[in-house]
């Protein structure tokens, strides 16, 4: 019977890793009450039980949360702050009049992004991240938040700690700690206990939440998890604060431009309603309502909705998204970079053959002397490839490795594969008789062997040109040795090569034409041969622009390198940095990259791309430092992301567009009337309720088709062209109010509640048919139509608007009956503002100007968090 079951509730979650420094590896297992087969599955499920998911935080989409969010918004307060001044000072129907606009646009908002919310919290609950954990002795892969103290895991090249464990057994381990300590270098790990009390970044025979294991393998137990891991106690510290992405930062840039229209602009009302003798609370209400009106209301709402909406038809094509503002990000992709394989190629690794080069090796042999360097387990008899590379897993897998039976070899020592040296070697021992084998990339292979057939090199570079990834194998007799060191890999002699397969995918030619018809560039970066990735290419018909080897790479200075990204198509036998410093060039060119990877070298570019992308069967290391994660490792796939990508900024911009143009139009009319007339133009309730009706028809924009065209390129938040949209548009939808009031005071001579009454169903009707000339380049209805729910939104809000001042509550909202011939003339009006912006729109997009986006950096700033994102799921709109 495993001990663990005598050990109390409290003391499982009452460990930490400090306290087991000191102890050997018995003692800390008795300690835990676990052994060295782990814990049993009943076992781990009780303690599961008490302690809880290993998890920093889980993400429940709290309602009290999102409302909070909702009255935190600055223009509620100011919408509070009016409500209240009206009713201090006595005008109470304004006061509910404003207060029920205060209500409406909450629960809009609220509904919208509580929705968000909860898409968020169901797509991450699909992104799962794995441990090699044994369970009764056996290894298994379980999800990381069910891991407990006591657990006993296998950790390899590239992965994420997943919980505070102390070593039991240790193969060459270096662990990159940064995020906890700050120290670049990497730690060397080793399971002897240590004497006294050392800082964080000594405790050497330890491993941590959250730090990466650089190179070598290991078996550990874990001590702790969740928030009594040390990262989990910094993360929570910190709190849940994330990184900004480009378009968080638009939508705070957009913000600010409106908030110094909005104080110029009421000011300027404020000041010269003071100066003619209005009351100073008329005219303190009535600057608030414009400042309020001159301000999109529900823009987080919108935000939100095409966020969510985005989010569900992505998931629907196995596109999840980590953080819903990212979708933005991809849609902005001018530039991929990917690895070959799994996107251009099937993925799929097959042995297919051994090439022995020496007359004194046979294929049986050569194959044979593959499986011992893999660094597979097999001394009990029973392989377990869990957790193993592909090349390893494909050996293992292939018909011959049945009928291999180690007998008395016996393995002393291994060096891990890591991506510096690119290679596994094993100290064998057969009956005393010691060889050391060494398997790997061939160059790097054959750059330690020495007397190398001549033969060999055109041997290789045949499987090269046809396309296949090849292994080379090479091996030395030694004496008298019992552990093994990298400088041991040395004159070694050359057995052969191992030939693997992974054929081109069928759809990947079709991916490409898709991604160039988004205006996407593909380059390829890869770990094989330059040979291979060039033939791959040329069988899908990409045409290449070059190669550059890593080598030549690392010849090159910044600018060089910066030159030529531009026109190399392939990247071939690079190392993660170099990865990274293409990426980081291709930025400086102004391009917006994306980054598609799923292997432990791929994380470092990961960080550096616009948008990282990686897929569901990649190692945690790349899950964890990607924006966006791919069900199917197809490029078809994510021509569809970008495609929703786009269409989500291009529908927020619609509203943008149609926020600042018709609302800065319709508010510097009313300052105007405020000044020219002897009375308020529409009181502060009518100013906001005729805000919130047209916010209102706006929420079916997320739904809305998007021309094609918007599709084909990437599009850029451009607050000087917004701008400069809004100081076009909005003078025009002026002219139209002044043609209304002229109307209104020249034809039907009316009295102040009859004026408002006219002007707030014109202004209603303008800006909101406005949607329909604003929402493509093309003609509208004839060239673009606009889907079902806009169209019934916006006719639904102008009827709605000329039926208020006419119903029953008209008096109360301070309207007065109009004259039949006033709807035939607004009639005539309407139609002569959409022709007029139908031209101006014309005139507009065909300028040089507005035809070039402008193209943006995203920051790369590495923090905590995005680690964190592996444990925990942030807020995704906590900042919109």
């Amino acid at each position: 019977m495993i001990p663990s079951a005598t050990v109390e509730a409290a003391k499982l979650t009452q460990h930490s890793i400090a306290g087991t420094i000191h102890l050997s590896v018995e003692e800390v297992l008795l300690e835990l009450g676990s052994t060295q087969r782990g814990l049993g599955g009943n076992e781990a499920a009780r303690r599961l039980s008490v302690v809880g998911p290993n998890a920093l935080r889980t993400h429940k989409a709290s309602p009290w949360v999102v409302l909070g969010r909702q009255l935190r918004s600055p223009i509620l307060i100011l919408l509070i702050v009016t409500a209240g001044l009206s009713l201090f000072l006595g005008d109470a129907t304004n006061s509910v009049v404003i207060a029920v606009i205060l209500l409406v646009s909450v629960g809009l908002g609220f509904s919208n992004e509580f929705r968000a919310e909860r898409a968020a919290e169901a797509l991450h609950s699909r992104v799962t991240h794995t441990v090699v954990v044994l369970r009764d002795g056996t290894a298994c892969q379980i999800d990381v938040v069910n891991l407990v103290p006591g657990d006993v895991v296998r950790l390899g090249l590239g992965a994420i700690i997943p919980a505070d464990i102390r070593l039991l057994d240790a193969q060459d381990l270096l662990c990159d700690e940064s995020i906890l300590t700050g120290e670049s270098l990497p730690a060397e790990k080793d399971p002897a206990p240590i004497l006294g009390v050392v800082p964080l970044g000594e405790m050497s025979c330890c491993l941590f939440m959250g730090t990466v294991v650089q190179s070598g393998s290991c078996a550990g137990v874990v001590v702790a998890t969740g928030s009594r891991a040390e990262f989990g106690k910094v993360a929570l510290g910190l709190g849940e604060r994330q990184p900004q992405t480009e378009f968080q930062n638009g939508l705070k840039r957009f913000s600010f431009l409106l908030l110094q229209v909005a104080v110029v602009l009421t000011t300027l009302i404020f000041i010269a309603n003071l100066l003619l003798g209005r009351p100073l609370l008329d005219s303190l209400l009535f600057s608030l309502a414009i400042a309020v009106g001159i301000t999109p209301q529900l823009l987080p709402a919108v935000v939100s909705t095409c966020l969510a909406a985005g989010t569900r038809a992505l998931a629907k094509r196995k596109v999840l998204v980590k953080r819903l503002v990212c979708i933005e990000d991809l849609g902005d992709m001018d530039v991929l970079v990917t690895d070959k394989t799994g996107t251009l190629t099937e993925g799929h690794i097959s042995f297919t053959f051994a090439v022995p080069v020496r007359s004194d090796v046979s294929k049986a042999e050569l194959f044979a002397l593959g499986l011992i360097s893999t660094e597979a387990d097999y001394s009990q008899g029973a392989v377990s490839t869990v957790g193993a590379n592909p090349l390893d897993a494909a050996l293992w897998a292939a018909s011959g490795a049945r009928d291999f039976a180690p007998g008395s070899e016996k393995r002393l020592d291994i060096i891990p594969f890591d991506h510096q040296r690119r290679m596994t070697s094993v100290l064998m021992d057969e009956s005393g008789r010691q060889q050391i084998v060494t398997k790997g990339s061939p160059e790097d292979v054959m750059a330690l062997c020495r007397d190398i057939p001549p033969h060999a090199q055109s041997l290789l570079d045949e499987q090269y040109d046809a396309g296949a990834r090849v292994i080379a194998v090479a091996s030395r007799q030694v004496v008298g040795m019992s552990a093994l060191e990298p400088a041991d890999e040395r004159a070694l002699m050359l057995a052969g090569f191992l030939v693997f397969l992974d054929k081109a995918k069928a759809n990947a030619k079709e991916s490409l034409e898709e991604l160039a018809a988004l205006g996407i560039t593909v380059k390829i970066a890869t770990g094989d041969n330059a040979k291979v990735a060039e033939k791959v290419c040329r069988d899908l018909g990409l045409v290449s622009g070059g190669t550059l080897t890593g080598v030549q790479i690392d010849d090159l200075n910044d600018a060089e390198l910066g030159t030529a990204v531009t026109k190399t198509s392939i990247f071939a036998r690079v190392s993660p940095e170099q990865k990274a410093r293409i990426i980081k060039q291709l930025r400086h060119q102004g391009r917006a990259v994306g980054f598609l990877g799923d292997g432990v070298n791929d994380a470092l570019a990961l960080h550096h791309a616009d948008v990282g992308i990686s897929v569901e069967s990649a190692t945690d290391v790349a899950k964890d430092a990607a924006d966006i994660v791919l069900m199917d490792k197809d490029l078809g796939v994510l021509a569809e992301g970008v495609r929703e990508g786009r269409r989500i900024f291009a529908n927020t911009i619609k509203y943008v567009l149609m926020g600042t143009s018709s609302n800065f139009g319709n508010m510097f009319s009313a300052a105007t009337a405020s000044v020219v007339l002897s009375f308020l133009p529409m009181l502060p309730g009518q100013i906001l309720l005729n805000n919130l009706l047209y916010d209102t028809g706006q929420l079916a924009i997320p739904g809305d088709r998007v021309d094609k065209e918007q599709l084909q390129a990437p599009s850029h938040w451009d607050i000087a062209f917004i701008r400069r949209f809004m100081l076009l548009f909005g003078p025009i939808s002026s002219l139209f109010d002044f043609a209304t009031f002229a109307l209104m005071l020249f034809v039907f001579n009316a009295v102040p509640g009859e004026f408002r009454a006219g002007w707030f169903i014109e202004s209603i009707a303008t800006q909101t048919l406005i949607i329909f000339a604003i929402r493509t380049r093309r003609v509208p209805f004839l060239r673009s139509r606009p889907s079902t729910g806009l169209l019934l939104a916006s006719v639904g809000v102008v009827a709605l608007g000329i039926y208020l001042p006419l119903s029953p509550l008209g008096p109360v909202l301070g309207f007065d009956p109009l004259p039949v011939p006033f709807f035939l003339a607004l009639l005539v009006m309407a139609v002569v503002y959409l022709v007029l912006v139908e031209v101006a729109k014309s005139w507009f997009f065909a300028r040089p100007l507005q035809q070039l986006p402008v193209v943006r950096h995203r920051g790369t700033e590495h923090h905590i968090h995005r680690r964190a994102a592996r444990f925990s799921v942030p807020d995704p709109l906590a900042s919109l």
